[in-house]
């Protein structure tokens, strides 16, 4: 296993018109943070350095051209373009957002040719990366195409975890993309990553229901009843703690989510709005169930406060160790695996 400050991390810097720059920076401004890791942040040192001027930040830039030349002890920055960029904070410009998805794709080849060991990603604007190479509603998409696995957005803050059977969909979609195969997957998915990323032996899952007091019966939509339990009951009695599905107005609000390692909604607001409740700021995003490792803080751009020093860089950090943590977790695991489990010799 790599010692600490040689794990290195992969960050893509997002749209550079929010808040990405100032969190990126402020994080790793903690010397202690380089001793954990060597940061390369996908974007051009140029453009940083002139963008830290703005919220005064003290971190010290180490430019580079190739991953070959990463100095552990310094906050690298691959120069991933050449351009001056016009840049006006706050501003929703699609010209910064043809920047961002550089930084993104730049890094994300990276991560699959492990020239970086994990990827944290700062916030993008939706709207603005869309053009004829990227049609992608977001990150989490664009690695489920890339990298090799069942993409899972599973939201994580302390022992909170919150996983979603649908993400990007809409609300008046979710009930038709929920099949039996569908969410056999995602329960399996969440399973597996809390078992090798969270060293969890036997984790315990929640699932919430996807009407109304899950339906009550039936009596509020079938779809509780006629999809969601009876996969539940066949993964329960093939070993798989998994349990639901449960109402989702009380679950949170009466501490229930505790009992469970993991819980998984139905659809995006119905988990991440109690999540982001719950983690005060300090959440993270974890891509769970690929073959690389991703994360990213819980929040978007936020433009309104972009370049007046205002943002707070928790989530950004606890994103970075948390990647961190899955790191070492997968090579604790794969080493266990590799492991033959210890028998007694029998007396004659």
């Amino acid at each position: 296993m790599k010692k600490a400050e040689n794990i290195i991390v992969g960050i893509s810097i997002g749209d550079l018109n929010g808040i990405g720059s100032e969190i990126v920076l402020k994080t790793f401004e903690d010397n202690r943070m380089l001793e954990m890791c060597t940061p390369v942040i996908f974007a051009n040192v140029k453009t940083l350095s002139h963008l830290r001027k703005s919220f005064e930040s003290t971190a010290p830039l180490h430019g580079i051209d190739k991953l070959d030349q990463v100095l552990t002890g310094k906050i690298n920055v691959l120069n991933v373009w050449r351009e001056n960029i016009e840049l006006a904070y706050g501003v929703n410009n699609p010209v910064v957002g043809e920047f961002a998805i550089k930084s993104f794709t730049a890094a994300t080849n990276a991560l699959k040719e492990g020239q970086i060991d994990v990827l944290v990603t700062a916030p993008i604007n939706k709207y603005n990366i869309q053009s004829e190479e990227f049609k992608f509603p977001g990150h989490t998409d664009y690695l489920a195409k890339e990298l090799q696995g069942n993409a899972l957005m599973l939201m994580v803050h302390d022992k909170l975890r919150v996983g979603l059977l649908t993400d990007h969909v809409p609300v008046n979609e979710v009930a038709s993309h929920l099949t039996e195969a569908l969410i056999k997957q995602k329960i399996e998915t969440v399973r597996q990553s809390l078992i090798q990323d969270f060293s969890i032996n036997k984790p315990k899952i929640a699932v919430l229901g996807l009407n109304p007091h899950a339906g009550d019966g039936g009596v509020i939509g079938k779809e509780d009843e006629m999809i969601i339990r009876p996969v539940i009951k066949k993964m329960f009695e093939k070993g798989t703690m998994v349990f639901g599905p449960y109402p989702a107005d009380g679950f949170f609000g009466s501490g229930q989510y505790e009992k469970y390692d993991a819980v998984i909604a139905a659809y995006h607001d119905q988990g991440l709005v109690p999540f982001k409740t719950l983690s005060f700021g300090n959440g993270v995003n974890y891509t769970a169930g690929l073959d690389k490792i991703r994360t990213s803080p819980d929040h978007g751009t936020a433009y309104d406060i972009a370049g007046k020093d205002k943002a707070d860089h928790n989530s950004f950090k606890e994103a970075v160790y948390l990647a961190i943590d899955i790191y070492n977790s997968r090579h604790q695991y794969a080493e266990i695996s590799k492991k033959p489990l210890k028998t007694k010799e029998k007396h004659l």
